[in-house]
């Protein structure tokens, strides 16, 4: 996987109560950024999976999370992991295996945080991926609680 500069700072767009906005690109950026601070003893056994960034959860999406699988602040769903948990693979595992999707929301994470600033928000982005990748590794709400995330 690709690692792209961390020293690119984004520039949030500002809305009318000084709220940290981004543009799609540059919420795709904090998601790479994101993926980027994994460091590559767990990127590497990131396998068969994808990143997704989309506005909002559908409506199959907000209904199938819970929180096996997912990231929520104030009853909104931030993240995603739909896939097989590295720790439920067997020997038959990869035989036609659609790839897992890890799927980062950006509409929730601007209404919970972008009043909170630029910092808070990319921090929350980042603690969002790195839940979701805690999902892959089939880390459960409680042991990514005590990891912090």
């Amino acid at each position: 996987m690709a690692r792209p500069a961390l020293n690119k700072r984004l520039q949030c767009v500002q809305a009318d109560h000084e709220e940290a906005r981004m543009t799609q690109e540059q919420f795709e950026a904090a998601v790479e950024a994101a993926i980027d601070s994994i460091p590559d003893e767990f990127i590497d056994e990131l396998d068969n999976v994808i990143f997704v960034v989309e506005d909002e959860p559908s409506e199959e999406q907000a209904a199938g999370a819970d929180d096996e699988n997912a990231s929520f602040a104030d009853d909104e769903l931030l993240g995603l992991y739909d896939g097989s948990p590295l720790t439920e693979r067997d020997s038959f595992y990869g035989t036609g295996e659609l790839p897992d999707v890890i799927t980062i929301f950006k509409g929730p994470h601007e209404r919970c945080f972008a009043e909170e600033g630029e910092d808070v928000l990319l921090d929350e982005i980042r603690r969002t991926v790195i839940h979701e990748v805690g999902h892959f590794f089939g880390n459960d709400e409680e042991t990514l609680a005590a990891m912090g995330y």
